[in-house]
């Protein structure tokens, strides 16, 4: 993955809290290892693991423009905040399970800085 790409990843992962991108359903055993690595991300304050699996619908690995790239994560950023703001979240995410307004703002947050320190932006 490049920064391009990166960036349109990213975009992607908060699309699906703005309910813009559905995710597929997953076995139990996924959804449980996604639920204890939500708690642990939590107890530990530790980021995303490593090599951790993504859903096919997020991969980016397909040539993109970057200036589009960064406009359009920005531009979702806002939207997530604005999502944020009128507590229009969704009450569950497909691998980690029930999620509050507090569990979104964090997991997103631990996603983007695993990415931007991924690329040392």
């Amino acid at each position: 993955m490049n920064v391009c790409q990166m960036l349109k990843h990213c975009d992607l992962v908060l699309q699906v809290a703005l309910r813009k991108v559905e995710l597929p359903r997953i076995n139990i055993v996924y959804k449980t290892i996604g639920i204890f690595t939500k708690a642990e991300m939590y107890v530990f304050n530790n980021g995303i693991p490593r090599n951790m699996p993504t859903f096919q619908k997020l991969i980016v690995n397909f040539e993109c423009d970057f200036d589009a790239s960064k406009t359009n994560l920005l531009k979702t950023l806002e939207e997530f905040r604005e999502a944020c703001e009128k507590s229009n979240l969704p009450d569950d995410h497909r691998l980690f399970g029930k999620m509050t307004e507090k569990d979104w703002t964090f997991l997103e947050y631990k996603h983007l800085d695993h990415h931007l320190k991924q690329f040392n932006v």
